[in-house]
């Protein structure tokens, strides 16, 4: 891990970052957390800006911290050469903050990413093998910086620092992992705090053949494994930060005490372009004009899954304030009515209040804030205890550190989410019983082991040996 010297932000702004930084108080959602590939027509069309995931989570290595990661680039092929993928020098990457239980961010992270191409007389992101990220023979590379958006200001708080390279193969990189990890950096004037940026492999974990009309293998109701984890071998470009817990609770906040709701922290994610890109023939493109949400992610499978065709695109340019107009299709979800169309389930009636309390506003006593309004915005209680037992199935297995209580990365949302949407939770007891409560897509945890330290997620796939679809063990 290096340390790099950016400029120091003033002392005023150290202190604002400390009190609400990369995550704030209360907030809102329908699926809390994310997780979101080609979700929608416009942004399918765009990778680079496309929100795949977010986590966020306290962890047991390091329980006094909270740690926030954002993915882009679903489907990322490891052997993605000669162009690796890479984050897009005119995409603002944002995480966007809530501190009052609103709906409106109080304040936002952007970051900022450019392209150094050394030698453009060759085809090769390296040259020979690269051992360190200043290795000479690391032809292409990329560097970030990071803004604090907040009170009608903008400050830098870190600039040009590395992104971790594309693992191109054992002949480029000897030892990956140890230049990689020399992209997790800590944050100079930001006590506690470090950021890394660059591929991970693709964390999330799912049968996508649920979208061949809701398909469950090898049969339902997908409690006994047998499924197959589509996005295995696949890759993704991470931005990930982790900061103290006492730089991002609320003052109100009492830690000993997990009934407190003013622990409640809250985010979600956005990317942006600007409005305009003019095409010039052989010159680079120009852009300009004002900076447009392209993508918006917080909830599980809220608009891959719940938004209707017609306003996916509207829902990834849209903003929390305005989510009231999504609220039917949470009280009236597509996904519960397919349940008993095509496996006979028998789910609750409409509208689906139960929903609301766990998805819409939070659970009361453990993750709904004070001034709840409803939006979909990922809302975390910091003061739950880390768990010594993580339960893949998080609140629904008896284990409040989990989802819908923020999301960890081995957080099964796909049956957690399938079961809610069938009534198999105890908000409604009349189908609180099997199959309800036993649903799945057959795939319960990801194809590769997370890392036990920050950036927690495992190293990405080498573009000359990875393996896609693995398939769950029938149990």
């Amino acid at each position: 891990m290096r340390r790099l010297t950016p400029g120091r932000p003033p002392a005023g702004i150290v202190a604002l970052v400390a009190l609400a930084a990369l995550l704030a108080v209360p907030a809102a959602g329908y699926f809390v957390s994310a997780s979101s590939h080609r979700e929608a027509p416009l942004i399918s069309q765009d990778p680079a800006a496309d929100i795949t995931d977010m986590y966020v989570f306290r962890s047991s290595d390091a329980p006094d911290t909270v740690t926030a990661i954002m993915n882009v680039w679903p489907f990322g092929q490891p052997e993605g050469g000669p162009n690796w993928y890479r984050f897009d020098d005119n995409v603002r990457y944002s995480m966007n903050i809530t501190q009052d239980g609103g709906n409106e961010a109080d304040m936002r992270l952007d970051f900022w990413f450019r392209t150094v191409t050394r030698n453009g007389n060759t085809f090769l992101l390296n040259t020979g093998p690269v051992m360190s990220l200043d290795d000479p023979n690391l032809n292409v590379r990329q560097y970030y910086s990071v803004d604090l958006v907040a009170g009608g200001s903008t400050t830098r708080i870190a600039e040009d620092l590395p992104v971790a390279p594309p693992n191109v193969g054992a002949a480029s990189f000897p030892n990956y992992d140890h230049v990689a990890a020399q992209a997790i950096v800590e944050v100079p004037g930001l006590h506690g705090w470090k950021m890394f940026a660059g591929p991970r492999d693709d964390p999330f974990f799912v049968d996508l053949n649920i979208f061949d009309l809701l398909t469950i293998r090898p049969g339902a109701p997908g409690n006994a494994g047998g499924g197959v984890d589509s996005l295995a071998g696949y890759n993704v470009l991470t931005i990930a930060v982790q900061a103290p817990i006492s730089a991002v609770m609320h003052p109100a906040c009492n830690m000993s005490n997990p009934a407190d709701m003013n622990c409640v922290v809250g985010m979600w994610l956005t990317t942006s372009r600007q409005s305009t890109r003019v095409l010039n023939g052989e010159m680079a493109p120009s852009y300009q004009g004002e900076w447009v949400q392209v993508s918006r992610l917080s909830a599980a499978l809220v608009n891959e899954v719940v938004v209707p065709l017609a306003f996916k695109d509207v829902f990834n340019a849209s903003e929390p304030k305005n989510d009231g107009r999504f609220l039917s299709v949470v009280t009236d979800p597509e996904p519960a009515r397919l349940l008993n169309a095509i496996y006979g389930l028998t789910v609750p009636p409409t509208p689906r209040n139960d929903l609301v309390s766990i998805f819409l506003t939070g659970i009361p006593g453990l993750n709904q804030p004070p001034q709840v309004q409803p939006a979909e915005i990922a809302h975390l209680n910091l003061a739950v205890p880390v768990s010594s037992n993580a339960h893949r199935m998080g609140v629904l297995g008896g284990d409040n550190q989990g989802y819908p209580n923020g999301r960890r990365l081995g957080d099964d949302v796909v049956d957690i989410s399938l079961q809610a949407v069938a009534g198999g939770t105890p908000f409604t007891p009349a189908q609180n019983v099997a199959p309800n409560n036993q649903l799945g897509d057959g795939v319960n945890q990801n194809d590769k082991p997370f890392l036990g330290s920050f950036p927690y997620l495992a190293s990405p796939h080498q573009g000359t040996e990875h393996q896609h679809h693995r398939m769950e063990p029938r149990r």
